[in-house]
Parts: C-alpha cells; sequence; structure tokens
C-alpha cells in the first residue's frame, strides 16, 4: 500500500446515525452533490443512469410512483424499452450502481435502489476495498428524489436528449452484448463430462507462479457457491498461460472456532468444506490455492469487554487492532491456521500482507506507539513476530505448505531486522519495480505502485532480496503483466514487450517465483503467455519469445504485424506520467465517461472513484502542461500501434481472429482513455483560466480559451462515441473486479448529452 492509501486510512471515518435506518452508515461530510444540468432536473438523471441496472419496477418504488410512469420518463428521453437486467447486478455490481447514484440519492433510498439492509450497506462500505474511501469518505447530502410530472420546460429538455440519442445512436443506448457475459464465456470448460487437460510439468524456473481471479467478489465466496470466483473454465485458461497457482481472499476469523474468542468460526464447516473442494478441482489442473492473510483484523469496542481490555491495541477510527504482542492473539493466529490447514491439508499456502491494508497489528499502519505494548518494540520485530505466529499454524497444520511474507508497506528501515528473523521456511516477496528511478516528461520521480510503464526489478526489491538470500529464504516477485492502476478498464495492455523485457530480468535475479496479479491483473492473456516463456531452464531470447506467443495468437502472416504493433504500445506506454496521485486520482480508469463540468465542482478527486475535475491531485508532481502533454505522447504513439495491429488481425486465421480482434477492441479502447485524460485536463486548465481572468480577461485570450474549450467538447463527442462502440461490443471493456464496472455504455451517450449541453449553451458564447 502506498503512502497515500495510508493518508486516506489514517484521516478515519466519521460515523452519523442514518435517520432512515437502524444500522450507522458513514456520512462524514455533507457537501451538495455534483450538479447534472444537461438533465432535465435529478429524477430523470436517477431514471436515465438507472435504466441499465435497476429493475423498472424496484426504481418505480424508490421514486414513490408507477411503473408506467417511469417507463415514461426514460423513454421521453429515448432510452427504449428495459431489457432485462441481468442477475449479476446484484452481486457483481453493485459498487457501480452506488458510485453512479452516490451523488444523486440519499441512504434510505440508495438502500431500496441496492435492495440491501442498511447493516449488509453498512459492512460493504467498511470491508469491500475500502469503498467508503473510493467514495472520498462522504456523502454528499442529497436530497429525496420522488417522482413528479414533468413540466414543460423538463419535457423540452427530454425531448432534445431523445433528439441527440436518435441521431448519435441510431442503435440504441445499451450496447450488443449483455453486462457481465463475458464470465460464462471465461467459465465454460468445455463440453459437459470431458476430462480436464492434464496438468503440464511444472518443474520451471519460478514457482509459485500465482494469480487472482479476473472477477472474484469480495463477499464470502465460501458460503456462497453462486459466488465461485474460479469455475473450471478460468481454471483451464489460467493453467494453459502457466500459472500454477491461485489465490483468494479470506477472513481467519469465519474459518476457524476459537476457545478463546467464541464468536468466531461459525459457519467454518461449510467454508471449509467449500474449500476444500475447491482445492481438489483447482489441483485437477495443475492449480494450488493460496490465502491471503491479513490479519488479525482490527474489531469493533463491543469485543472488548473488561475481561479483554488487555488485548486491545492501537484504534483506527471506531476499530481496535487485536494486539499481537499479546500471547492470547498469537496463539489464535497460529491455532486457527493450523485448524484451517489439518482440514484442508491440499492447500498450497498462504501469504501475508503485515504492514499495509486493513488495520491488524499495532504496527500496520505505523501507530504503533500508540499501544503500551508494542510502542516500545521495534516495527519490525513486531511484523516477523506476526509472521512467525502464521507461519507455525500453516506449518503444523501441513508441514509441505508454503507462507510467503511480502514486505508490502514495510519501511525499508526495517527490512534488514524484519527478513533476518523471519522463519527459515518461509519465502520472502517483494514488488519487483518499486522505488525504481524514472524521469517523465523531465520530471524525475520513483516508482511506489504497481508499474507496467516501468520495468522491474528496481533497487528496493533487488536489496531485499539479497537480505532474504542471505537470511537462508526463497524469493518470489511481486509483478502485473495484465495491468495496473495506469489503465485497468481492460482485461490486459497489449505491451508484451515491455512484460518480456521484465520477466527476463527476474529470471536473470535468480528469483524463484512469481506473483502474477494483484485484486486487478488476473485475465488469461497472451501477457502471460509471453512470460511463461521465460519459466524455461534454459532462456529463449527475447525476439524468440514474443515471435512465438504472436505466432500463436496471429497466426504466421499476422504475427510480424502484430510485433510491430506491441513494439509501438509498449515504446508509448513508457511515457506514462507515473506517479501514485496519478494512479490512484486521475481519470484513465473512467476516460471519457468522466464528464466535463461547466463550473468546478469543488471535489478532490478520490482514490480510483470519483476523478471529478481536480487536475491539481490528478498530477501529482508533473505541471499541468506537461502531464497534459503527457498523455498527448502517450495516446499519438499508441495510435501508431492500432493500424498495424489491425493488419495483423485481417491475417490471422479464422480460428484465432476472434481472440485478435478482442486484443484490437482493448487497445482501441486503452488508446481512447489515454486520449480523454488529455482532453479533460486542457479543459478544466481552459476553463479555470477562464473563470480566473474574469472581466479583465482580454477580448482575444477570452476567445481562445472558449475556442479550445469548444474544440475539447467535440473531440471528447468523438471520443465517447468509439468508445460506446468498443464497450457495447465487448462486456470485459471498462470492467474491473474490486470496482465493477467503471462506465457502462450508456455512460458514454450521457457523456455526448453533456458535451453538447456545453456547446449549446455554457459555451456559446
Amino acid at each position: 500500500m502506498s503512502d497515500m492509501m495510508l493518508a486516506f486510512l489514517a484521516a478515519g471515518v466519521v460515523l452519523a446515525a442514518c435517520a432512515c435506518a437502524e444500522a450507522q452508515l458513514p456520512v462524514g461530510a455533507a457537501p451538495k452533490p455534483v450538479r447534472c444540468d444537461h438533465f432535465p432536473d435529478r429524477m430523470h438523471a436517477v431514471i436515465w443512469r438507472n435504466w441499465p441496472v435497476v429493475p423498472a419496477g424496484r426504481l418505480a418504488k424508490v421514486l414513490g410512483t408507477k411503473v408506467e410512469l417511469v417507463r415514461a420518463v426514460a423513454g421521453s428521453m429515448g432510452l427504449g424499452p428495459q431489457r432485462p437486467i441481468p442477475a449479476e447486478w446484484q452481486a457483481r455490481g453493485y459498487i457501480t450502481v452506488l458510485r453512479r447514484n452516490w451523488h444523486l440519492l440519499p441512504y434510505d433510498q440508495l438502500l431500496s435502489l441496492l435492495d440491501v439492509s442498511a447493516e449488509e450497506l453498512a459492512y460493504r462500505l467498511r470491508e469491500d476495498d475500502f469503498l467508503f474511501h473510493k467514495l472520498g469518505q462522504l456523502k454528499p447530502k442529497c436530497r429525496r428524489v420522488t417522482y413528479a410530472p414533468p413540466g414543460p420546460a423538463a419535457r423540452k429538455r427530454a425531448a432534445e436528449i431523445r433528439q441527440i440519442v436518435a441521431e448519435t445512436f441510431p442503435q440504441g443506448v445499451f450496447g450488443q452484448e449483455k453486462r457481465f457475459a463475458f464470465i460464462r464465456r471465461l467459465s465454460d470448460a468445455g463440453p459437459e463430462g470431458a476430462a480436464p487437460p492434464k496438468p503440464r510439468a511444472r518443474r520451471g524456473r519460478f514457482s509459485p507462479r500465482f494469480i487472482y481471479s479476473y472477477f472474484a467478489l469480495y463477499g464470502d465466496p465460501l458460503m456462497n457457491p453462486r459466488l465461485d470466483p474460479y469455475p473450471d473454465g478460468l481454471l483451464k485458461r489460467l493453467a494453459e498461460v502457466g500459472a500454477d497457482g491461485v489465490w483468494m481472499h479470506v477472513v481467519l476469523r469465519t474459518l476457524a472456532p476459537s476457545k478463546t474468542f467464541g464468536e468466531f468460526g461459525k459457519g467454518w464447516e461449510k467454508r471449509l468444506a467449500s474449500l476444500r473442494t475447491f482445492v481438489r478441482r483447482a489441483k485437477r489442473y495443475g492449480i494450488g490455492v493460496y490465502l491471503y492473510m491479513n490479519e488479525p483484523r482490527a474489531m469493533p469496542a463491543s469485543f472488548f469487554p473488561r475481561g479483554r481490555a488487555g488485548l486491545r491495541g492501537v484504534r483506527e477510527g471506531d476499530h481496535w487492532a487485536l494486539c499481537t504482542s499479546t500471547p492470547e492473539v498469537r496463539a489464535w493466529l497460529t491455532d486457527s491456521l493450523a485448524h484451517v490447514f489439518k482440514h484442508v491439508p491440499d492447500l498450497a499456502g498462504v501469504f501475508t500482507i503485515t504492514a499495509s491494508e486493513n488495520l491488524t497489528n499495532c504496527a500496520s499502519h505505523g501507530g504503533q506507539k500508540g499501544c503500551p505494548r508494542c510502542g516500545s518494540r521495534s516495527p519490525a520485530d513486531v511484523i516477523a513476530e506476526v509472521n512467525t505466529a502464521i507461519a507455525e499454524g500453516v506449518h503444523r497444520g501441513s508441514p509441505t505448505a508454503r507462507v510467503i511474507a511480502w514486505d508490502w508497506g514495510w519501511a525499508d528501515a526495517w527490512a534488514p531486522r524484519a527478513i533476518a528473523a523471519l522463519p527459515k521456511s518461509c519465502l520472502f516477496m517483494s514488488v519487483s519495480e518499486w522505488s525504481k528511478p524514472i524521469v517523465r516528461g523531465g520530471v524525475r520521480t520513483t516508482v511506489g505502485e504497481y508499474s507496467m510503464s516501468a520495468v522491474g526489478p528496481g533497487p528496493r526489491a533487488t536489496r531485499h532480496w539479497k537480505l532474504a538470500r542471505a537470511a537462508g529464504l526463497k524469493t518470489v516477485a511481486k509483478v502485473q503483466f495484465n495491468n495496473t492502476w495506469e489503465l485497468s478498464a481492460v482485461p490486459y495492455l497489449p505491451v508484451p514487450d515491455l512484460v518480456a523485457e521484465h520477466a527476463e530480468k527476474l529470471a536473470r535475479a535468480g528469483v524463484d517465483g512469481m506473483m502474477l496479479s494483484w485484486t486487478l491483473g488476473g485475465y488469461p492473456s497472451p501477457n502471460l503467455e509471453v512470460a511463461e516463456q521465460f519459466n524455461r531452464k534454459v532462456l529463449p531470447t527475447r525476439q524468440a519469445a514474443l515471435d512465438a506467443v504472436a505466432r500463436r495468437r496471429f497466426g504466421a502472416k499476422g504475427a510480424p504485424h502484430a510485433r510491430k504493433a506491441w513494439r509501438a504500445f509498449s515504446k508509448a506506454f513508457v511515457e506514462f506520467p507515473f506517479h501514485v496521485s496519478v494512479l490512484y486520482l486521475a481519470p484513465q480508469q473512467f476516460g471519457p465517461s468522466n464528464l466535463l463540468p461547466a463550473e468546478p465542482t469543488g471535489y478532490k478527486a478520490t482514490m480510483i472513484g470519483f476523478p471529478y475535475d481536480d487536475v491539481d491531485g490528478w498530477r501529482g508532481p508533473y505541471p499541468p502542461a506537461v502531464f497534459a502533454g503527457q498523455f498527448e505522447k502517450l495516446a499519438a504513439g499508441w495510435q501508431a500501434g492500432l493500424a498495424d495491429l489491425a493488419r495483423a488481425v485481417a491475417e490471422a486465421p479464422p480460428s484465432r481472429r476472434p481472440d485478435a480482434k478482442a486484443e484490437l477492441s482493448f487497445a482501441d479502447a486503452a488508446g481512447l482513455h489515454f486520449q480523454s485524460v488529455a482532453h479533460q485536463v486542457r479543459f478544466v486548465l481552459a476553463r479555470n483560466a477562464l473563470r480566473a481572468g474574469g472581466k479583465s480577461l482580454p477580448a482575444a485570450r477570452r476567445k481562445a480559451l472558449l475556442d479550445e474549450m469548444r474544440a475539447i467538447a467535440r473531440k471528447e463527442i468523438d471520443v465517447a462515441r468509439r468508445l460506446f462502440t468498443l464497450t457495447g461490443g465487448d462486456s470485459r471493456i471498462g470492467y474491473e473486479a474490486s470496482n465493477h464496472y467503471y462506465y457502462l455504455p450508456v455512460d458514454l451517450v450521457e457523456k455526448v448529452l453533456n458535451c453538447r449541453h456545453l456547446l449549446d449553451r455554457a459555451l456559446a458564447q
């Protein structure tokens, strides 16, 4: 986790009682919501944004009216009849639904819209991968939205919207392919009853090579088989591109009973039975299962009655750490893991995060001075002790299972002491590219998050791996070979030249294994095929590795054109203006779906949630013009590769053309995202300059700024229309597992409405 993420967490979460619910829901600040003036009113906005995701009957209930009236409003804007809503929205798309209504509806209406209880929403906001942080740690103060018969002005504007939709999107606003359709395709393992392929020989250079599911959820899949993160089809495809392991998120207190903490372990029998079944299925494909250990999880005040007060560690928000400097807590960690691995002995192992993500041990977020026990101890000792307790439990239950200790979030000063104190049975993992110095647009900075544009290994990982080897530990590289927060809205970025360079360097560095993805980047892609080429004992040249994969993907005639395109994309991608602020806050995940506000929103960008118009938040250390220029260079260089990739698709054999066409779509979509970021930066800078100049601004300068804004709005219309066609035809575009859909086809239609509204009104001067 980056320093920025830790700062978000340190800010805490302010809770306020929601008048409409028994549970407390997080509120924080309650500013005015962002306006959506391109709609007649908020009622029309609610119907528009929810038409593809919420059944009309439930939407009518939320608005307090009859379903036929809701349908009439939708029709008045050209939305057409509502298509059947995919069932996956309830479990796999609620973040998308929540985000698109965050500035429209108050909590009580959001609960009805999502069809969840206040308790369930409160849990999701806290536990679902920092969801409330992604939403800005605030809830805009939204008035209830109820149906009212549209007046003359609203009807006129709705008719204008209908006309724009009919002219610009005659094919309709929903896209050709249903959202989540890719899950069924990736889940298909072939003819029913067919035996799985024999696991390939795993005696390669790297092991483990484990990865996350492309569409796993943060729920409780071991209790709910419908949330299966790894159907057979996905396991088969991951094995085919070289993975020998997968990992899943678990909460330890749900997996084992405890004499010390009697409330823990409810339902453990069912969860471990499900886990055993999953482990057996994965083993058929030569894949081991690893559990993510971010433990012990912090607990609320009610967990610490007088008899447990001595176990309470540091406080963060309304939760306290279970202090691992106490023998009781360490014993619970060890005993619980021994229980899990005894009952599921074929588990491949665990990997740990001990200084980031959720509050766990008292040193995990750097606040150990607030604990009377940990405050006098070295953070390195606390971290090593936690890893030791975990390793003892795993190996008591299964002596051959792997325990991978990850230094994510460790201060560099802790590393020598912490690494030396790890059990010799552990493997040690470090993010390969972290701390690598780079220069982009003349700005010097260092890598502090996952990056594909900066090829590792960097000095931090190299130094820590050397310490680990000296301590007798095997080493693992944490890498991202598909995508990162540089852009995660496509399944993979076609930059295999960078992947080949990274994989070759790791092989030559003598690294023992690789973790191939975090929660993003789990797609079975050609990039992973390229990385697998370097799993051999005798290393190929990069050229040979890339040529081999290109021939498999595009055939003999298409391969040379694919290679030329890959080189162009890889060369362009190193222009990405890398910085942690850019990754978390800039609008590249949302691309043209992020609206152009005529007036400043007043909001700060949030962590992969709402970019708003916060250019100063987006750009990190890059001057505004340099920041925009880097995205323009990236987009221009990217565009140079598209023609060659299109030629490769045309030359590919018919049997390989569907996958080849998909890669072209992903590449084209990525380029449109990069171009849109440049447009958005230039628009906001021009808008702000126009406002700052006021009446004293010379007429020529005013005209130039307005002309620039108009030109950008027109360009964004074109980008949105092009991306609409791509995402409408492929349900993978715009999706990422931990954030669900960043945007839907209808959101790109809304962007056109937004830009047309600017051109016809705010900029029509």
